[in-house]
């Protein structure tokens, strides 16, 4: 009675951890959203998948759990980490109310934060902030407040979910409240389809970035006052040379 919750990374195998990869092997079904599902399902001929689409996330682990409680091995998979806007935190919450026989363990996996600063060169090397801009869960204001705060306190910041058809002008609010506290030559960064085909970047001043056309497949990268450009590349310091 085991229930993995796996986060896979960005789809691609080379950024899957072997502990995602040995996980999904050792099981007997994997379990996703029906995108992330097609991601992967070539890795795995033979293997069995059941998927559901967007906002069934309920729906989608229930399924997962009562197929662990009923004998199989599962694996519940997210893109990115599982524990980060991943399903782990509702498969413990619902685990606990109605399968506590089932054995959840949650694998970590590779956030957009992660493997899109690797691409971006060293954005994240001090203290950071990630903030989702969806507000399917998250009241809007919620949202605001703490990128506001985040950029009093100088962070440097990812963004995930900066816009969709349905939040078209997010992005640009969410950059006109940063720039009541940063300056509009902030480095900034952007990385669309992280590990898979059509994979971009690209490095622009926060003013810039208010204008880009970011969707659901972007993440954006806001830094700190001490974010400097280097070639197409970004980097905070960390501040070794004060050392």
């Amino acid at each position: 009675m085991k229930l993995y919750v796996v986060g896979f990374g960005c789809g691609n195998h080379e950024n899957m951890t072997f502990e995602a990869d040995t996980a999904i092997q050792r099981s007997d079904l994997i379990v996703g959203y029906t995108t992330y599902v097609e991601l992967i399902k070539s890795l795995y001929p033979g293997k069995k998948f059941e998927s559901t689409g967007m906002r069934r996330e309920r729906e989608r682990v229930t399924f997962a759990l009562e197929k662990a409680s009923g004998g199989l091995t599962v694996s519940l998979i997210c893109s990115g980490d599982s524990g980060i806007y991943g399903m782990a935190g509702l498969a413990l919450e619902i685990s606990e109310e109605k399968f506590p026989n089932v054995d959840v363990e949650v694998i970590s996996g590779v956030t957009a934060a992660l493997s899109g600063g690797a691409i971006l060169g060293a954005p994240l090397t001090h203290d950071f902030a990630v903030i989702s801009l969806s507000d399917l869960l998250t009241p809007m204001k919620k949202i605001e407040k703490r990128l506001k705060l985040a950029a009093e306190a100088d962070f440097s910041i990812v963004i995930y979910n900066p816009s969709s058809k349905n939040r078209w002008d997010y992005c640009a609010r969410a950059c006109d409240i940063l720039l009541e506290s940063k300056s509009k030559d902030i480095i900034c960064g952007f990385v669309k389809n992280i590990g898979r085909n059509g994979q971009e970047y690209g490095v622009m001043t926060l003013a810039e970035l208010r204008d880009f056309p970011a969707d659901m497949f972007t993440t954006l990268f806001i830094g700190n006052s001490e974010t400097r450009k280097i070639g197409n590349k970004m980097m905070t310091p960390r501040g070794y040379r004060n050392g």
